[in-house]
C-alpha cells in the first residue's frame, strides 16, 4: 500500500481563486509601472509577498509569461517584459489596462479595432449564421431594450456582450470569434467605469436591431452598414463621457454649466 501525503493541502477551488488573486495583483503593477520592465521578481519573492504556496506562485507566473508580461530564465529569475512584448489581446490585460491610468487610450485603440473587424463579422455573419443565431441575436436585442427602460446598465451589458459574442461567432470566422472576448472587456469597461449614459441610447439600440434583421434576412451590406454605425456611436459617446470627466470640476467647486454632458 502507497504511504499517504499527511500535507494538508487546499482544495481546488481555493487554490485556484489564491492563483487568480496573485495573478490580478501582479498584472496589475506590472500594468501600472509598478515593476516597470526590466525589474527582476523570484518565486521566493511572490511567495513571500502573497502568502500563497510554491506551487500558486509558480502558477500565477506561468500566465503573465504566457501573456507576455514576464520571462523566466534560470539563474536569472522572473524579468518584466518591455510592453512591446505584451500580448495586447488578451482579456485580462485588457481590463487591467482599462482600469488603469491609461483608460482613454486603451478605450481609443480598441474602438478602432472593434471598427476594422465587426462590420465585417456582421456581413458574414449575414451569409453564414443559423437560425439559432439569428434568433438569439434578436432576442439579445430585445433584451437591451427591456434592461434600458429599467435603467439596469449591468443587465443590459450583459445582453449587449451577449449580442456580439453571437455575432462574432455566427461570422463562421474562429478568429473574429476568438475576439469575444476582447469586446467584451471593451463593452464591461465602458459601464464599469461610467462611460455608459444611465440611458442607453435608443439609436443604438436599433441599430442593434437592425443587424439582427439583417442577418436573419441574409443581408451581409445592410448588417456591415448597422454595425459600423454601433461602432462609432459608441466611440462618439464614451469620448463625450471622458470629456465630461475631465472637465467636471473638483468636489466642493460651482459646475461649469458649459462642460455638462448634454442630454440628446
Amino acid at each position: 500500500m502507497a504511504p499517504t501525503d499527511p500535507t494538508p493541502r487546499p482544495a481546488p477551488a481555493a487554490a485556484n481563486q489564491r492563483r487568480e488573486d496573485v495573478l490580478d495583483a501582479l498584472g496589475r503593477r506590472i500594468v501600472a509601472g509598478d515593476l516597470p520592465a526590466g525589474a527582476v521578481l523570484t518565486l521566493e519573492s511572490v511567495d513571500a509577498s502573497y502568502g500563497v504556496s510554491r506551487s500558486v506562485s509558480r502558477e500565477a507566473v506561468q500566465v503573465l509569461g504566457a501573456m507576455g508580461l514576464i520571462t523566466s530564465r534560470r539563474r536569472v529569475g522572473i524579468t518584466v517584459s518591455p510592453r512591446s512584448a505584451w500580448n495586447v489581446f488578451d482579456p485580462r490585460l485588457i481590463r487591467w489596462r482599462l482600469d488603469g491610468d491609461e483608460r482613454d487610450e486603451q478605450l481609443q485603440t480598441l474602438s478602432e479595432l472593434r471598427a476594422g473587424f465587426e462590420p465585417a463579422a456582421a456581413g458574414l455573419a449575414a451569409l453564414r449564421a443559423t437560425p439559432e443565431q439569428a434568433a438569439a441575436m434578436a432576442a439579445a436585442v430585445s433584451d437591451m431594450t427591456v434592461q434600458a427602460r429599467a435603467q439596469d446598465l449591468e443587465a443590459y451589458l450583459e445582453a449587449d456582450q451577449r449580442f456580439h459574442a453571437t455575432m462574432l461567432v455566427a461570422s463562421g470566422n474562429e478568429m473574429y470569434g476568438a475576439l469575444a472576448g476582447l469586446v467584451d472587456e471593451v463593452l464591461a469597461g465602458r459601464t464599469h467605469h461610467d462611460l455608459m449614459p444611465a440611458d442607453p441610447n435608443p439609436e443604438a439600440i436599433e441599430w442593434h436591431a437592425e443587424v439582427a434583421r439583417a442577418v436573419r434576412r441574409g443581408e451581409p451590406a445592410e448588417a456591415e452598414a448597422a454595425m459600423r454605425r454601433i461602432i462609432a456611436e459608441a466611440a462618439d459617446a464614451q469620448a463625450r463621457m471622458a470629456a465630461y470627466d475631465a472637465a467636471r470640476p473638483a468636489p466642493g467647486a460651482a459646475p461649469d454649466p458649459e462642460t455638462e454632458p448634454s442630454a440628446e
